[in-house]
């Protein structure tokens, strides 16, 4: 088996943002949580949820958890989504706007992102050196000396670390940080 067929996939989140026409907006709220019952049926869904506008006449924010982008993208190219698209646009001013969570912001990033719903980025700062501090120690100690030892330059050295360590953290901790410190980022209101 193949290394890259071990390592598993990572997950993936996408923000679809649309206005519902006014009067529209408890048909355009329907057809989403159909949308989401379908959802259930795909293989790789881990979630969603539909965030009402701010204000009357704002966008909603539809926000999808897959557990992979194939996942993701048999979904994209279902007949569920498609019959599901045609039946929103009816309701809908535009096409929606969408955006993907990836890399570091995915690190922070819950099920909600409205920006007044971010972890404070003390908060932020204080889970991220909980994960850098012991990783990049146990690199700094017993792989930098044999990275040395082998007479590499002190740049490629580093280079190699910090690598390692943003792999380490992208991938095993941050994730697992995150999710086992949530209350600790997100405080109840």
């Amino acid at each position: 088996m193949s290394t890259a067929a071990q390592q598993p996939l990572p997950p993936v989140t996408r923000i679809a943002r649309r206005r519902a026409l006014p009067g529209h907006e408890d048909a355009y709220v329907g057809l989403v949580r159909e949308m989401f019952t379908r959802m259930k049926a795909h293989a790789g869904f881990q979630g969603a949820e539909i965030i009402p506008p701010d204000a009357p006449g704002g966008s909603y924010q539809i926000v999808v958890n897959f557990d992979s982008e194939q996942h993701l993208a048999a979904w994209d190219a279902s007949r569920d989504r498609e019959s599901l698209l045609g039946q929103l646009r009816e309701h809908a001013e535009t096409e929606p706007v969408y955006r993907r969570l990836t890399g570091l912001e995915s690190w922070f990033e819950g099920p909600v992102v409205p920006a007044s719903m971010h972890p404070p980025r003390h908060r932020m700062a204080l889970v991220t050196w909980l994960g850098i501090w012991p990783t990049a120690s146990v690199f700094i100690f017993f792989l930098a000396p044999w990275l040395t030892s082998l007479g590499l330059p002190f740049l490629l050295v580093t280079a190699i670390n910090t690598a390692l360590i943003t792999a380490v953290m992208t991938y095993l901790l941050m994730p697992r940080l995150t999710k086992l410190l949530r209350r600790f980022l997100t405080p109840p209101r």
